[in-house]
């Protein structure tokens, strides 16, 4: 801690300086007074002492903003792990707290975008990769261009073409091209579309057509209150990973049940698979984030889904979680209903 660093204000200080000088002049000229010395020597003593408390209180003052000029050149440079150290209460205190905050935003910032590039980059080596040994083999007469062939290559495509929409759509949410358009909607129809649309996806490029798709909405007349095309992709993200993830022969349920609020609705997908330890259960909402049990490769998914899931409910002002579960994993989307305009 720094002489002034009690004060909690630099105004305080300098207040302080001005104080101390004059009552030093005053205690030189009562000595001179009393000890009958000229006016010219104390009026010499009194600027040399205010000189030197000057000098004191100032670099008490201005070492903080040497600190601050010298992290901020390091900034600069990139080293965003720069930290000042000072402890004050005053205006420079606070100023340093400030610093320090930005400093760790930039260094988080500067972290998930290389974490982003890197992430990318092995998402889309891995089904190019795929997508290119298929075509090599056709290509060197190693395997014939038959349907099972082209479904292959097909799975890779659609990976890719999934990766690059979900990159899209985070340009969109750091862009903030954000449009909301929520209107009222009938729960089961629209739920049993998007069920219907579900099933017509498992084809012959995916893998599981085994898993049963159950849907249950209480009262079936239930009327919700959302962007359909925007809960229709989380609606769509959920259901596709709980197949994902169920057993051989598994069944998926999807839940609609009304909440407190007028035209407020909560959506529950279970499934029948292993589940998310409680450990990972805010981390699959990370942007490539995935949960410890989670598979890798081609039915990993992108780790994006859920992370723009959760972006497309919180513009609802709704909430998206994983909920306790004796059996497999649940997840439970909460939507709040006409509380507030939306844009």
């Amino acid at each position: 801690m720094r002489p002034f660093d009690p004060f909690r204000s630099v105004k305080a200080a300098l207040a302080a300086l001005v104080i101390l000088s004059v009552g030093i002049t005053t205690f030189l000229i009562f000595v001179a007074f009393h000890a009958a010395i000229e006016l010219r020597v104390i009026a010499i003593f009194a600027v040399i002492a205010s000189l030197l408390l000057t000098q004191f209180v100032g670099h008490g003052l201005v070492g903080p903003l040497d600190e601050l000029t010298v992290a901020a050149r390091a900034m600069a440079r990139g080293d965003y792990a720069r930290r000042v150290r000072f402890d004050r209460r005053d205006e420079l205190g606070e100023l340093g707290t400030t610093f320090n905050s930005m400093a760790a935003e930039l260094e988080s910032v500067d972290r998930h975008r290389k974490e982003l590039v890197a992430n990318v980059s092995h998402e889309l080596r891995t089904p190019i990769a795929a997508l290119r040994a298929v075509l090599e083999n056709v290509v060197d007469g190693v395997s014939e261009a038959d349907p099972e062939t082209m479904r292959t290559a097909l799975r890779q495509t659609e990976r890719l073409s999934g990766l690059v929409e979900h990159l899209l759509d985070l340009s969109r949410l750091d862009n903030g091209v954000v449009p909301l358009h929520a209107r009222p909607f009938e729960v089961w129809p629209y739920l049993s579309s998007v069920l219907k649309d579900a099933n017509t996806a498992k084809g012959p490029a995916h893998a599981r057509t085994d898993v049963h798709l159950h849907l249950d909405v209480s009262p079936p007349e239930l009327i919700g209150y959302a962007d359909v095309e925007r809960l229709r992709h989380v609606v769509s993200n959920l259901v596709d990973n709980a197949v994902k993830h169920s057993p051989p022969h598994g069944r998926v349920t999807l839940r609609a049940r009304g909440s407190d609020q007028p035209q407020g609705l909560v959506l529950e997908v279970q499934d029948e698979g292993p589940g998310i330890p409680e450990c990972d259960r805010e981390r699959v909402f990370e942007r490539f984030g995935r949960a410890a049990t989670a598979p890798h490769g081609k039915d990993g998914g992108t780790g994006l889904g859920l992370a723009i899931a959760r972006w497309a409910v919180d513009l609802h002002g709704g909430g998206i979680r994983v909920a306790e579960s004796p059996r497999g994993c649940r997840m439970v989307v909460t939507l709040p209903g006409p509380v507030r305009e939306l844009d």
